[in-house]
């Protein structure tokens, strides 16, 4: 497997913010970026089974979680935040595409500071836990969400969907509370239907699509038990994927460390004696992404945070 090391994270995202959403696997995500951007190392398996926690990896929990009650309802709410001297990486936890909560969501990022990239996939909830009929309902939110977002952020922003991950046969966690079991079954397939929706309409509006679902199809021995999460060597994988094509649209040459024994990577070890990263600019490659569904437009590198930052929150717990 071929991924990101620390170094080369931490120069690439350099004075950038990178906002994910989601639900518990893009918490995972988040966590595991937020990690890589500090050190060497893989997240252990309580750090991935735990949520709502004060703080994780030097980042605080703004809102949300622990701070208020944990449960598995669909107005759960989680907001997290790394920030470094160079480094800012927010986390928000959503269980539809578009609802009120997306809302105010979308006014966070009009009055703060603009993305740099936004990570972002809903779908597992959206399609098990509101209606029984959830095609129309789902297809309905994504336009509203995609229409919406693509009015807030500038072009430069590199908005990526990921396709949801292969569900298991049996299924158990979070999101599959007893009132829904009986829908576990037909979950793995609607899975497959709902992703082509939201990867054609992602891409009808200009946004990035990556196909975690193609891409982990014969990985599934990376599948936790519940038949929903993934392990760590499973998300150090996305993470890579995700930068490796952030580092492609942006014209950065990235060449990726080699792990050449993974039955010994499961063990989490740190990364020894790794070079220097070498990064060089060139333009944007026009052709076709393996990892995307469509053809990067040219995005110009460029330094975000023009002005001082302060790292102070307003009395809403957002950065200004």
């Amino acid at each position: 497997m071929k991924r990101v090391s620390h170094q080369q994270a931490s120069q690439l995202l350099h004075n950038k913010f990178v906002v994910v959403l989601g639900d518990s696997i893009q918490r995972a995500v988040y966590k595991d970026l937020v990690l890589l951007l500090q050190k060497e190392k893989f997240l252990s398996n309580k750090q991935l089974k735990s949520k709502g926690e004060m703080s994780f990896e030097q980042d605080c929990l703004v809102e949300g979680g622990s701070l208020n009650s944990m449960h598995n309802g669909t107005g759960y709410k989680e907001v997290r935040q790394f920030q470094s001297d160079h480094h800012l990486v927010r986390f928000y936890f959503v269980t539809r595409v578009y609802s009120p909560y997306m809302r105010s969501i979308f006014d966070d990022l009009r009055n703060g500071l603009t993305p740099d990239v936004i990570i972002f996939n809903s779908c597992v909830w959206d399609i098990s836990r509101y209606n029984s009929s959830w095609l129309d309902n789902y297809k309905e939110n994504l336009n509203m969400f995609f229409a919406e977002l693509k009015g807030i952020v500038p072009k430069e922003t590199l908005v990526i969907w990921n396709l949801t991950m292969p569900l298991g046969k049996t299924m158990r966690g979070g999101f599959l509370v007893p009132e829904i079991e009986h829908k576990a079954p037909q979950l793995r397939d609607d899975v497959i239907e709902a992703n082509f929706y939201s990867g054609t309409l992602a891409d009808a509006y200009g946004m990035d699509v990556l196909d975690l679902h193609f891409q982990f199809r014969f990985s599934l021995q990376h599948r936790t038990a519940d038949g929903v999460h993934w392990n760590a060597l499973a998300h150090r994988k996305i993470t890579s994927l995700l930068l490796e094509h952030s580092a492609q649209a942006w014209g950065v040459v990235m060449p990726l460390a080699v792990v050449e024994h993974p039955e010994v990577a499961a063990q989490l070890p740190a990364i020894g004696n790794s070079k220097p990263a070498r990064f060089d600019y060139r333009p944007p490659n026009h052709h076709h992404q393996q990892n995307v569904m469509r053809s990067r437009h040219a995005r110009h590198h460029y330094a975000p945070y023009t002005r001082p930052r302060h790292g102070q929150y307003d009395h809403h717990g957002r950065h200004y």
